[in-house]
């Protein structure tokens, strides 16, 4: 793996990104619409409850359907397969691809929170900042999980069908609905295995206590090392080109 080409890669994919207005749509836009709606539909006690989990979670669907897409595309249309028959290695791309989307991520998640926080009014017992450090961390996992299913998809609707299977049992699992505690056995034990819990785990810190405590860095360190876990197994699993 080489820094130079890694940023190469990633200075490569923000300039395709920067041609792509629909997607900076998505990526910018998509969020603050949806915290907004949050905003407007629920009562303001009820928003301070799903408000701040949202907040995270919503960058994070958003970042893994919009990097998982693109990087099928790299792959179906031959270009991945042409850059690596150059000095450019899997791990190189996946980084590369990752430093590029992550820095989306936080812009992202940044905008999310200032304008939740600020126009929509949303509120939480802690520091917003770190209601935003979740919100960036969720981000990064949702580019992470992105770059590693699109080596399983051959299309970008296959590459949307991991949404449901990945994504929508963390929602279901994650303590958003039901607290983890109050889940049957099984799928408690399941939970544990599922970053979203944490990341929600470490909203719930904040939501409640007036203090960031130890078990707030447990979670959020828990979901980075679940984002860096699945960077490397995307290197691992990724290939030149869709059979």
């Amino acid at each position: 793996m080489s820094f130079a080409r890694t940023f190469a890669t990633a200075r490569r994919a923000l300039g395709q990104l920067q041609h792509d207005p629909r997607s900076l749509g998505l990526l910018l836009v998509v969020p603050v619409v949806l915290m907004g709606l949050i905003a407007w539909i629920f009562p303001t006690h009820d928003v301070d409850r799903y408000g701040p989990p949202l907040l995270g979670i919503f960058p994070l669907l958003v970042m893994f359907l919009v990097t998982s897409v693109a990087t099928l595309r790299e792959r179906t249309s031959g270009t991945l397969e042409r850059l690596l028959t150059m000095p450019l290695a899997k791990a190189d791309f996946i980084f590369g691809y990752a430093v590029a989307f992550g820095a989306l991520a936080i812009v992202q998640a940044v905008l999310v929170s200032g304008v939740s926080f600020g126009l929509y009014g949303l509120k939480v017992q802690g520091s917003a900042v770190a209601v935003g450090m979740i919100a960036v961390t969720d981000a990064l996992l949702g580019t992470a999980l992105g770059l590693f299913v699109s080596a399983f998809a051959s299309t970008e609707f296959q590459a949307v069908q991991f949404m449901p299977v990945i994504l929508i049992p963390q929602l279901l699992l994650c303590g958003l609905l039901l607290p983890t505690d109050q889940l049957p056995t099984v799928l408690g034990w399941l939970s544990y295995a599922m970053p979203m819990r944490y990341a929600v785990s470490a909203t719930t810190v904040v939501m409640t206590s007036p203090t960031v405590t130890a078990s707030y860095w447990v979670d959020l360190g828990i979901v980075a090392a679940f984002a860096v876990g699945f960077l490397a197994l995307g290197a691992a699993t990724l290939r030149r080109r869709t059979p």
